[in-house]
């Protein structure tokens, strides 16, 4: 069997990255910079006001209660015509540029009046709710790096510094489809002797809907070998990735395996993993193609170890992997000492900050519940058969961001 880092390795080295384009800011959440950005300005751009309230020299108000002379009155977007002088006050709204001669803003709260003149309550140090031009970035300062993915935060920063069409990857597109006659679509009000509803394309399309690729679902393919040999032939015109689940194992009726290598270049391997030992990777006419098996919970732990980090490695991002952290055993697990083994667990925190894990139910490959219900996985690595409570362990957090790149994670 192959161990997983080699086989995760060999298909992070099989990707490539996909094209470079200027995506308008309102389309890219999710995308991964292919450039880095620097400020091209500061932010704030001037010295502006925290707080509605009044902007004073220190001086002034350093023995309150004092009575100053308000000159002006000055909302958000607007532009102070008046300076502060000695006794006098400008009235300023949250976000509104910061008078000349102002050193501090006194919060409305401390105020009594405020229409001509203005009583202040309270005494303020220089600085007191003034945003300082440049407070946030610099021109020029190092933004974000390339191979940053975007979240909305990052997209808030490039719209305030006038970034509108950022350089990033273009968006995967990924092919799903289920395999055999076994599978019902989920509509299906009574199923018939042999018959399952088909879970695996909603796992899968779920999983890429969160990493921002574009899903083109093939719905079901029954063990037909020209339909599958179509639809896989169509798959891989269409998309950059193709993802099919089931048919990989060694049975007579596994017709992917068949087809597979009558279209492309495919390996079948056996990873020391559980779930998911059995899997192909390769490629269609040069379309990168992942064959998962066909259990559900092999077709999350398959996904979660192979395809995200390979889509997100073709989509430029720097980091690939879950996190992982040292945690605490709360009960003992049994597993096979020749692989590495993914056990759904349910892990929390306790109030020191060491994480805790216990099992989230059965730990077969089609218990669905369980792996719905957990919030981790316990990796046990290969050479470890029993692990009794309290032991160390370590949890691969996959309800969290990725946040390990290729070297943190394989090493090299």
């Amino acid at each position: 069997m192959r161990h997983l880092a080699d086989a995760q390795t060999d298909v992070l080295d099989a990707m490539r990255p996909l094209p470079e384009a200027n995506v308008p800011l309102v389309e890219c959440l999710g995308l991964v910079l292919a450039a880095p950005v620097a400020a091209p300005h500061d932010l704030p751009p001037f010295a502006n006001s925290a707080m509605d309230g009044y902007a004073v020299r220190v001086a002034d108000v350093g023995e309150p209660p004092v009575r100053l002379v308000v000159v002006e009155d000055v909302p958000a977007g607007s532009v102070p015509t008046r300076s502060v002088e000695p006794g006098t006050a400008i009235k300023i709204m949250t976000g509104a540029p910061l008078p000349e001669g102002a050193e501090a803003v006194v919060r409305v709260e401390d105020t009594v009046g405020g229409e001509g003149a203005v009583e202040v309550l309270a005494s303020v140090t220089a600085g007191t709710s003034v945003r300082p031009a440049g407070g946030d970035v610099r021109t020029g300062t190092s933004v974000f790096a390339s191979g940053e993915q975007l979240t909305p935060a990052h997209l808030g920063m490039l719209a305030s510094l006038g970034i509108a069409s950022p350089t990033v990857r273009r968006r995967p597109v990924v092919a799903v489809m289920s395999t055999g006659d076994e599978l019902e679509p989920p509509e299906t009000e009574r199923l018939e002797p042999g018959k399952i509803r088909d879970s695996n394309r909603f796992v899968l399309r779920g999983l890429l809907a969160e990493m921002g690729a574009v899903v083109m679902d093939y719905g079901i393919v029954g063990d037909d070998a020209a339909a599958l040999n179509r639809t896989l032939a169509d798959a891989a015109e269409a998309a950059d990735v193709v993802l099919t689940s089931g048919g990989v194992s060694m049975g007579d009726y596994d017709l992917v395996k068949q087809e597979l290598a009558k279209l492309g270049t495919v390996e079948f391997w056996k990873v020391a993993m559980q779930p998911a030992k059995p899997f192909a990777f390769g490629d269609l006419g040069g379309t990168p193609l992942f064959g998962l098996p066909g259990n559900p919970v092999s077709v999350f732990v398959a996904f979660e170890q192979f395809v995200r980090p390979a889509v997100l490695h073709m989509m430029g991002a720097t980091a690939l992997f879950r996190p992982r952290v040292a945690a605490v055993a709360d009960e003992p697990f049994e597993t096979d000492p020749a692989k590495t083994v993914f056990l759904r667990s349910v892990a929390s925190p306790d109030t020191a900050g060491m994480w805790h894990a216990r099992s989230a139910g059965g730990q077969s490959s089609n218990v669905l519940s369980a792996l719905a219900a957990a919030t981790a996985f316990t990796v046990v690595p290969v050479g470890v058969g029993e692990v009794p409570v309290g032991a160390e362990i370590e949890l691969e957090l996959f309800r969290q961001p990725s946040v390990r790149t290729r070297e943190e994670a394989l090493g090299g």
